[in-house]
């Protein structure tokens, strides 16, 4: 446990982490209870037992019925729910787009405040990595994925004006134990970051829609999140310690591919299923 958690002095009757058993979600899960009394666990995976303080409630994103009743009881959420990675527009759709709708209406009709969304930085995939973009610069996605998540902060913001449910759209980059490759060490961002961005996230006074990337305080940077400060998050960590391994792993880069001409990887080549 972080400092960052471990210090909050707002606290949730209940707050909803789906997508519990994801990559995310699981380090997540315990770290997110400083933030609340009660906090209710859900994805389709296995959960395995509820922890103290826990409730365990699987559901798919899909089922209208199933999320409405997620949400209630619920005064904030960190939604990592959904598919995250790129698969073909009819498997994304299910739970990126309609789930998203459903969990927005699930917030609306249960009176749940604020929520975290793990957006991601593939709304912005095709820019290129000479370029530094600022969050509220025009998106680009780079395949079905980044396209749902574009849906999603749309969708976020229309929420916000329509019926001020503030969100805050996390457009997380790469967060791994460690960074794999070079581009990580431009998009890494480490669990403890993670941790401190999403309690931020969930405990800044007033956030409307905001849109912030995910990163720890990497030398090598293709994002400004200036214009996010707002929300109080001050990464910690940083690629650099992991430089010379990484490069000494990756000694060439052919920039006449395209995962290293532009800022989305390896994902603006997937595709088409």
């Amino acid at each position: 446990m972080t400092d960052t958690a471990a210090t909050t002095t707002l606290r949730f009757s209940r707050l909803l982490l789906t997508g519990a058993a994801g990559g995310l979600g699981r380090q997540l899960r315990p770290r997110l209870k400083a933030c609340c009394d009660v906090l209710r666990v859900s994805d389709i995976a296995e959960l395995g037992k509820a922890a103290p303080g826990e409730e365990l409630q699987p559901c798919a994103l899909e089922d209208k019925a199933a999320v409405l009743s997620l949400l209630e009881g619920v005064q904030a959420v960190v939604h990592l729910g959904g598919v995250s990675t790129e698969r073909p527009f009819e498997e994304i759709m299910g739970p990126n787009i309609q789930g998203l709708f459903h969990l927005y209406e699930g917030a609306r009709l249960h009176g749940a405040r604020r929520i975290v969304f793990a957006s991601s930085n593939h709304v912005t995939g095709f820019r290129r990595q000479d370029e530094t973009v600022l969050p509220r610069e025009p998106v680009r996605p780079d395949g079905y994925y980044g396209l749902s998540k574009a849906f999603g902060e749309n969708l976020a913001q229309f929420y916000f004006d329509r019926w001020g449910i503030e969100t805050v759209s996390l457009r997380i980059g790469s967060s791994f134990p460690e960074p794999k490759d070079r581009r990580m060490l431009a998009t890494w961002l480490s669990y403890d970051d993670l941790e401190r961005l999403v309690v931020s996230a969930l405990t800044a006074p007033a956030v409307g829609h905001t849109v912030v990337y995910g990163m720890s305080d990497n030398r090598l940077t293709w994002w400004d999140n200036t214009s996010a400060r707002h929300v109080g998050y001050r990464p910690q960590d940083s690629s650099e310690p992991f430089r010379a391994a990484v490069e000494a792993r990756q000694q060439h880069i052919d920039l006449a591919d395209p995962a290293a001409l532009y800022q989305g990887g390896g994902f603006v080549k997937m595709g088409p299923f």
